[in-house]
């Protein structure tokens, strides 16, 4: 079997979207292709006095309409591919938006939980300084992504203002810093929020009502738990939650509180956690439990076209990027499975990353109440757009999201 290509993925979904959309290749055909890929080597000192020589990436997919944006993962698992991927999905996501960026990811292979806090901090500002000349406020703005978060792009605002020799730090070199940093209330929850917000619009769509609507949500990192929790204080019944060391299930619903703070309290483990009607599962097994709306937020390629056919939800919230295959998409599609992409479902984030950025480079803060507000008010009309173009074109919501983002990005 040949190795998953995600960005071979999003090429597919391209050409599709623009074809139903009636475009020539010519218009656009730079979408294909990222305007730069730079590669970089970062030497580590580490605490037994050895070097180790770190490969990491930053791609910039595109920049037509405005300075690239996208997060930096820290992932054994991560390559230049991934990268390319995720910096065109940031693209389509931030014109799905319509905030003005264009996009761009970053990478480095690592996995940080074998590095001490010292090693990741000399990693972290070792990229920083790699990277330098291609980033910037008006040019580039990283954001966390996996295994990666606010003291890391605090590091990297540190590192950054030195390279430029700068006498005051440069907030809006990156967003999702520390609030007491230049970082943006309200930005923590902001992808979950998102998902939260998108699957009540799903929900008025079909006449649902929260509290009969059943929900599965696997990965319960940041972008999970707080979709989990923020749907259930909607009053929906979380039946279903997992992560890569295990999951749980129960038909008549979870207690999300006490299940995230057993997770904090155990490492992340579900083990010791106990309530009547709980069934252990797997990871996997999640995808394939009864529930009405599936959250897929842990990393992508999981919905594949082997576990697809098993999948019993009707809606999808892609909460991780890219978690479903072209040919997964197809099977789900034949299934009447509704798909809400990536590049809508989980834009609070970089729709709040904006706002943080915005924030810095005004030199203002603003109450999470306005954070919040300023979200619903972008995230809603975004997916208005995307419902319609796909009713328009009599295409899946996914296809939908690509026509939209692209005609913005090429200016029809």
């Amino acid at each position: 079997m040949s190795k998953y290509d995600p960005y071979e993925n999003m090429l597919a979904v391209l050409e599709n979207a623009a074809k139903k959309a009636g475009l020539e290749h010519d218009e656009y055909s730079f979408l294909e292709y990222p305007e730069r890929e730079l590669t970089v080597h970062i030497p580590v000192t580490c605490d037994d006095g050895h070097v180790k020589i770190f490969e990491g990436y930053r791609v910039q997919h595109s920049s037509r309409r405005g300075p690239c944006k996208g997060g930096i993962r820290f992932h054994e698992n991560t390559d230049k591919q991934e990268v390319k991927a995720l910096a065109a999905w940031m693209s389509l996501k931030c014109a799905v938006a319509n905030i003005p960026y264009g996009g761009g990811k970053g990478g480095i292979c690592v996995d940080p939980s074998k590095l001490s806090e010292g090693e990741l901090e000399r990693l972290t500002r070792g990229y920083a300084r790699a990277i330098a000349p291609i980033i910037g406020p008006e040019k580039d703005i990283p954001a966390p992504d996996v295994n990666t978060n606010g003291k890391i792009m605090n590091w990297m605002m540190e590192e950054y203002s030195v390279v430029c020799g700068s006498a005051e730090p440069i907030y809006a070199v990156v967003t999702g810093k520390p609030v007491d940093k230049g970082g943006s209330l309200g930005r923590t929850d902001a992808t979950g929020r998102g998902i939260m917000l998108v699957a009540c619009e799903m929900m008025k769509k079909h006449g649902m009502k929260p509290e009969s609507t059943t929900i599965a949500v696997q990965g319960m990192g940041n972008v999970g738990s707080i979709s989990a929790r923020l749907l259930y204080e909607k009053g929906c019944k979380i039946v279903a939650v997992s992560n890569s060391k295990g999951g749980i299930y129960n038909p008549m619903g979870l207690n999300i509180p006490a299940v995230i703070k057993h997770l904090e309290q155990n490492g992340k483990r579900f083990d010791g956690y106990t309530e009547n009607g709980l069934v252990n599962i797997s990871n996997e097994e999640l995808l394939c439990v009864d529930a009405d709306i599936l959250v897929p937020a842990a990393l992508e390629n999981s919905i594949t076209a082997d576990n697809a056919k098993n999948v019993k939800a009707k809606i999808i919230l892609e909460g991780a990027n890219g978690p479903t295959t072209a040919e997964a998409d197809a099977v789900l599609e034949a299934n009447g499975v509704e798909v809400v992409p990536d590049i809508l479902a989980n834009s609070g984030g970089v729709i709040v990353s904006y706002f943080e950025w915005v924030q810095n480079m005004k030199k203002e803060r603003w109450s999470e109440q306005t954070v919040n507000e300023k979200l619903a008010q972008t995230i809603i009309p975004a997916f208005d757009a995307v419902y319609a173009a796909a009713e328009e074109y009599g295409v899946s919501l996914r296809v939908g999201a690509y026509i939209t983002a692209i005609k913005r990005i090429i200016g029809k």
